[in-house]
This record gives structure tokens, C-alpha cells and sequence, in this order.
């Protein structure tokens, strides 16, 4: 009875902070990304006999997501690189499809307005996906003119977001997942690869990527090993694998809020004059 209810109460906790924070559209299209993400690592766990929780939906009631995301538990060393590979592509293979028509149908809703008509609102950097979509759905924004979005638009922008950050390839996220499950213990490499280039952003262009690069260097440079890390996969996961890290680079931007950056050092300089 526990293993359920504590699961159920906090995806209505969460329904509740994503509602509060942005509206009951975006709270109801950013539920069913989230879910569909982990519902995907969870079917997919079933599917190879591995025991896994229920997810774990995280409540934070406040700007830029009323969410932490969510988290399933897996409970048994997993078989093989394939199904290592499977459990892995499944979750953000899911939340970027659901991403995508939300921000079309999301572009479809919003508006076209004067940049001075604008007294306050959250600033978001676009990928190259979203970017190409707006282009699409709305064509040349006029210069001085800015896109309202409207909260389906951006519950799928958010979805790309949690997508890409799942992506990154290290360690327990999905993309050291797949990244392992391509390269076995070769993946170190990339792993390293992949934690300096997100220093390198840390450093000079975001520190709000901080607290998730610390957790990377302390968990993310070990992958445990399946069963038979021996048979590697087969040619169709490898170009599922080759898919799932160019969704990666179109979902990904460094800087996903800008304004918050700003606002950030702003108050570093005010703080640490010599910063």
C-alpha cells in the first residue's frame, strides 16, 4: 500500500505546484510529458523482469518549472547492454515526442507583441528545435516584436528541456545509460568529455549549471555494469543511439534563462564587488 500512496500523493502535489505556478493547461501538458518520460523507463523495466518504483513526482511550487521532475527506483542489476539501452532511450524517446506538439499547437495559441509592451514575464532561450518550429508556425518575427508564448507552448518547451537534461551523456542519467550501453567501458572517455564541456558553460556562460555539475562529478563518472557487458547492441539501437543524442544537441541550450543568469551575477557583483 505504501509502495502506491506515496507515489500517488505527490503526482497530485505536483499537479497542485505546476497549477499554482503556470495554469491548469501547463501544469496538465507538463504532467503528461513528465509521466509519459517515466512511465517509459518503467514499462520498459517491467519488460526485462527488473523491478522498478513507481515514479516519484518531485512538488516545487515556484518558477521556472513547479516541478523538480520525477524519479522512478530500480531495484535489480539489469541484464544486459540492450536492456540497459532499452531502459534508457525509452523516457526521453517518449517526453520529446509529447514535446513537439505541444509546442506547435503552444505557438499556435500565443501572440505576437511589441517588445515595450512587455513590463515583467519569464525570458527563455529557444533550441534549434523550438527555434525551427517557431519559424514554421509563426514565420519572421518582426524586429522589436517579441512571442508571448502561451503555457502549452511552454509545457513543451520545459519538455525539451527535461529531454535534453536527461540526455547528457553521464553516468546515471538516461544518456550515460545509452552512452554505456553503446561504448561499455569505452564510455569513460565521453563521460569526461561531456563533464568538461559542462564546466567550460558552467564557468563562462551559466553558473546556474553549478549545483548539477558538482552532482555530476561526484556520481556521474561510475556506471555499474550489466550482467553481460560483453554482447554489444544491435545496428538498429546504434542508429536509435545516433537519434537520440541529435534530439539531445536541437533540445539543448546552454543558457535556458537568460534573464535569470543576469539577475544572478547581478547580485553576485553587488555582493562580491571583485567578482
Amino acid at each position: 500500500m505504501r509502495r502506491t500512496l506515496i507515489p500517488i500523493l505527490l503526482f497530485f502535489l505536483t499537479v497542485a505546484s505546476t497549477w499554482l505556478t503556470w495554469g491548469p493547461v501547463y501544469s496538465a501538458a507538463i504532467m503528461l510529458i513528465l509521466l509519459g518520460h517515466e512511465m517509459g523507463h518503467y514499462l520498459m523495466s517491467r519488460r526485462y523482469g527488473i523491478r522498478a518504483s513507481l515514479p516519484f513526482f518531485l512538488p516545487f511550487p515556484l518558477p521556472p518549472f513547479g516541478t523538480l521532475g520525477a524519479v522512478i527506483r530500480m531495484e535489480r542489476t539489469i541484464s544486459s547492454r540492450k536492456a540497459l539501452f532499452d531502459i534508457g532511450i525509452s523516457g526521453p524517446f517518449i517526453s520529446f515526442l509529447l514535446s513537439i506538439p505541444a509546442v506547435v499547437i503552444g505557438l499556435r495559441l500565443s501572440e505576437v507583441v511589441p517588445e515595450s509592451s512587455l513590463t515583467s514575464g519569464l525570458i527563455i532561450a529557444d533550441p534549434l528545435v523550438f527555434t525551427f518550429i517557431q519559424k514554421w508556425v509563426l514565420g519572421q518575427i518582426p524586429k522589436n516584436y517579441v512571442v508571448m508564448i502561451h503555457p502549452l507552448g511552454y509545457a513543451g518547451w520545459a519538455g525539451l528541456f527535461v529531454t535534453a537534461l536527461n540526455l547528457l551523456p553521464v553516468g546515471q542519467l538516461d544518456g550515460g545509460h545509452i552512452t554505456y550501453a553503446l561504448f561499455g567501458k569505452n564510455s569513460r572517455g565521453i563521460f569526461i568529455l561531456a563533464v568538461s564541456v559542462m564546466a567550460f558553460i558552467t564557468i563562462f556562460y551559466n553558473p546556474g549549471w553549478f549545483l548539477l555539475l558538482v552532482l555530476i562529478i561526484l556520481f556521474g563518472f561510475r556506471h555499474p555494469a550489466p550482467l553481460d557487458d560483453v554482447t554489444p547492441v544491435s545496428a538498429k539501437r546504434k542508429l536509435l543511439g545516433g537519434l537520440a543524442f541529435l534530439a539531445f544537441l536541437v533540445s539543448f541550450t546552454p543558457v535556458p534563462l537568460p534573464q535569470a543568469v543576469e539577475d544572478f551575477k547581478k547580485m553576485l557583483q553587488e555582493i562580491l564587488p571583485w567578482f
